[in-house]
């Protein structure tokens, strides 16, 4: 699995794990925050949520444009690091500001951590794509990509956790305990407009605190500023992640300094391949702009896990019985190191790295059955830690998938690319549909709106966890695939701008996350706005397939 591979991947791959996990962190909070500090509502925190998230996305088109023509990918993807890092630090430093003044400290955050990732990602996925452009690496570059995507979700497996952590701790000192009701009730006490239940609950719910002195005003006011701290210091996380990202860059460049292309330079791809004609460049632009065309509502749908999908209204706040393993960052890890031990116990070339492994395993064994016997029955959950879930699914699953298509490969049937991101599209449709069978008999967000609260209706976790594995299935076989894709088929003087378009289109997809926002409290039932997600995904399999001879001939 991972023999190989350049030695260069595994330093980019980890410069891009300590980034990715700051950035997670980050966006476990980012709608909570907004929610607690700010007093938004659901609806305009899933807008800001939508719009920042496209920007993330869109500012690759600028910044792969920058490494083409201009920088290089190397100096871009420096200055990108130093951006967002100004961007975090913004955001942890204005946790003691106030009114307009916090909130115009964390637009100008936002944009920074918007340009700097567009900076960075696209063009640190070029300079991966480049190690592969050698002919002696050539056949392993899908599974180069999928090794990258895993390390990518390393980090963004630990990011909820140290989120959660981080609340708790700040919380805590303030007395406090987090409750997901508490915000919305208190802001809605203090502007007036809370309903005489929503008093009589958040009563209630201040009884609970310890750090509840009496008073109902002060209370709120107290609440909501240490929650406002507690996320700031999240925020500082992402700060020191970056630190460690460009630690590993600069410390391991020398095994990618080759693929560093500056303007001017010949890539390895036109130093070996004949100049593509206009017609050729043309036929390759355009088949990759279909596909980023059908991608849209793959991530319109993915990312609803920062909004609409977020635990925080129709699912339990507890967890209950064995299933509780699964909100233990640590347990999760050493079953994503155990699945890897397990094909190395088979995969080893030699009697000492089969020995090796199944040491692994069995320490991996014993660690996860003391988990599982010394956790409490029950635990409190915040709605954070579900995202956890998808990463360490891409992490553990991916030693499956590459083995999977290695074996199809073998027999001279493994899927192209785009008939694999066709499939994703089709198991995207599947995990709406799971999601959809979980929602009947909830209230509609309009209903639940109306009442102030969170629902009386609550289903198990299990629920949302299924959905998150499910639809990383379907994350499995589009996006490393097809990052892999582009980086294989883009003209070698648009690679930058080429990858800049793939995430602008992830852009477009997160942007239309909104959607779903927008449509979240009209009066539509729970099934019914699922039922769009499903409906868009599907018909994006049909035009995908519908397109497939033609992609296939082109990029073949």
């Amino acid at each position: 699995m991972f023999k190989g591979h350049p030695k260069g991947l595994y330093a980019l791959a980890l410069a891009n794990t300590g980034e990715r996990f700051g950035y997670y962190t980050m966006l476990a909070i980012f709608v909570l925050f907004l929610q607690a500090k700010f007093g938004l509502s659901a609806q305009t925190a899933g807008q800001f949520y939508g719009i920042f998230l496209a920007a993330v996305y869109f500012m690759p088109i600028i910044g792969g444009y920058i490494a083409d023509k201009f920088w290089g990918f190397g100096k871009t993807v420096v200055t990108g690091i130093l951006v967002m890092f100004t961007g975090y630090l913004l955001l942890f430093t204005q946790k003691d500001a106030t009114g307009s003044t916090a909130f115009v400290m964390m637009i100008i955050a936002l944009l920074c951590i918007a340009i700097g990732t567009g900076l960075f990602k696209g063009n640190l996925q070029v300079m991966v794509g480049n190690l592969y452009d050698d002919a002696k690496y050539a056949a392993k570059r899908d599974g180069g990509f999928s090794l990258f995507y895993m390390a990518i979700n390393i980090g963004s497996m630990f990011a909820p956790t140290t989120a959660t952590a981080v609340t708790n701790m700040f919380l805590g000192r303030q007395g406090f305990v987090y409750d997901a009701n508490i915000p919305s009730l208190a802001h809605q006490y203090l502007d007036g407009t809370i309903t005489a239940a929503g008093t009589a609950r958040l009563e209630t719910l201040a009884g609970y605190q310890p750090g509840f002195g009496g008073d109902l005003t002060t209370f709120c006011h107290s609440y909501i500023d240490s929650l406002s701290v507690a996320y700031s210091y999240g925020f500082g996380v992402a700060c020191l992640s970056l630190i460690l990202s460009i630690a590993i860059y600069f410390g391991f460049r020398r095994t990618f300094k080759h693929v560093d292309v500056r303007k001017g330079d010949k890539t390895q791809e036109e130093t070996k391949a004949v100049e593509l004609t206009p017609k050729q460049t043309k036929e390759r632009v355009v088949a990759l702009c279909l596909v980023f065309a059908v991608v849209i509502f793959f991530w319109m749908a993915f990312h609803q896990n920062g909004s609409s999908l977020t635990a925080r209204d129709y699912t339990q706040p507890v967890g209950i019985g064995w299933t509780n393993i699964g909100f233990d960052v640590w347990a999760l890890a050493m079953i994503a190191v155990a699945v890897y031990a397990i094909f190395g116990v088979f995969q080893s070339d030699t009697p000492k790295g089969k020995i090796l492994s199944g040491i692994i395993l069995t320490a991996c064994a014993v660690g996860i059955w003391y988990k599982a016997v010394t956790l409490d029955y029950r635990i409190p959950l915040l709605p954070q830690i579900f995202q956890h879930f998808n990463p360490f699914f891409v992490v553990a699953l991916t030693p499956v998938s590459m083995a999977l298509f290695s074996a199809l490969a073998k027999k001279g049937k493994e899927p192209s690319a785009p008939r694999k991101i066709a499939f994703g599209m089709l198991v995207a449709a599947l995990g709406y549909c799971v999601m959809a069978a979980a929602s009947i008999g909830l209230p509609s967000p309009k209903e639940l709106a109306e009442t102030g609260g969170v629902s009386h209706v609550l289903v198990s976790p299990n629920w949302l966890i299924s959905t998150y594995l499910v639809l990383t299935f379907g994350e499995l076989l589009l996006s490393p695939m097809g990052i892999s894709f582009v980086s294989k088929v883009a003209p070698p003087k648009l690679k930058g701008l080429m990858m800049g378009l793939w995430f602008g289109a992830t852009a477009i997809g997160n942007y239309l996350t909104s959607v779903i926002s927008s449509i979240w409290n009209t009066g539509l039932s729970l099934v019914m706005i699922w039922g769009v997600l499903i409906i868009l995904c599907v018909i994006s399999a049909i035009f995908m397939f519908s397109m497939m001879k033609k992609l296939e001939k082109t990029t073949a």
